[in-house]
C-alpha cells in the first residue's frame, strides 16, 4: 500500500523512513501496519495524548501491530515522532523505489504535455537522477498561467508563467 498523494518529507521522517527501509521489514508487514493506522483513527490519537503513560503506549503497539514493526513503532512513539508516520511512510517509500531504480514526480501545468513531451521530461528525470524509470503524476494547475513546474523530491524546476513573473517581480523589488 503506497501513499495516494505526493508527501513532502521533513528531515526527521526522511531519517526515520531510511531507518524503516534499512531494518529490512518485509514489504507486507509496513503495508498491514499502514493499514491498522488507516483504519482506527484513534490509534494516533493515543500515541500523540501527552497525558497517556509510554508504558501504556508501548502496550497497545504490542497487542495491535505486527511483531516485526514493535520496536520501531516504539522508538517512533519515544521520540515523539508519531505524528510523523505518513511522512516516514512516503520516505520509506521513497527509499524502496530508488533501490529499484524508480524516481516519482508532480508535473503541474495548465495544459497537460503530448507523448513526446512527456517522454522527454522521464528521458530527463532518468538521466538527471539516474534512475532506470520515472512516473510523472500530471496535474492540472490553471494559476501557472503557462508552463509548468516539476516537482522532484524538494527539487523544483519552475518554468511556468507565474514563476517567472514572480521571479521578475523579486528582481524589479530588489528582494
Amino acid at each position: 500500500m503506497r501513499t495516494d498523494k505526493e508527501i513532502r518529507c521533513s528531515s526527521p521522517a526522511i531519517s526515520y523512513g531510511r531507518v524503516l527501509f534499512g531494518l529490512d521489514v518485509p514489504e507486507e508487514t509496513v503495508s498491514k501496519t499502514r493499514e491498522i493506522l488507516k483504519e482506527v483513527p484513534q490509534l494516533a490519537d493515543i500515541f500523540m495524548n501527552p497525558t497517556i503513560s509510554l508504558r501504556k503506549k508501548y502496550s497497545v503497539i504490542d497487542k495491535v501491530f505486527p511483531e516485526e514493526m514493535r520496536n520501531f513503532l516504539k522508538t517512533v512513539c519515544r521520540y515523539h515522532r508519531m505524528g510523523l508516520l505518513d511522512e516516514i511512510f512516503a520516505a520509506y517509500d521513497n527509499c524502496r523505489d530508488s533501490q529499484e531504480g524508480m524516481i516519482h514526480s508532480i508535473l503541474s501545468c495548465v495544459t497537460p504535455p503530448g507523448e513526446e513531451q512527456k517522454k522527454g521530461i522521464e528521458e530527463f528525470l532518468c538521466r538527471k537522477y539516474k534512475a532506470e524509470e520515472a512516473k510523472i503524476q500530471v496535474c492540472r494547475d490553471d494559476s501557472l498561467i503557462g508552463g509548468f513546474l516539476l516537482r522532484v523530491g524538494s527539487d523544483e524546476y519552475d518554468w511556468s508563467i507565474k514563476g517567472r513573473m514572480d521571479r521578475l517581480y523579486d528582481t524589479l523589488t530588489g528582494r
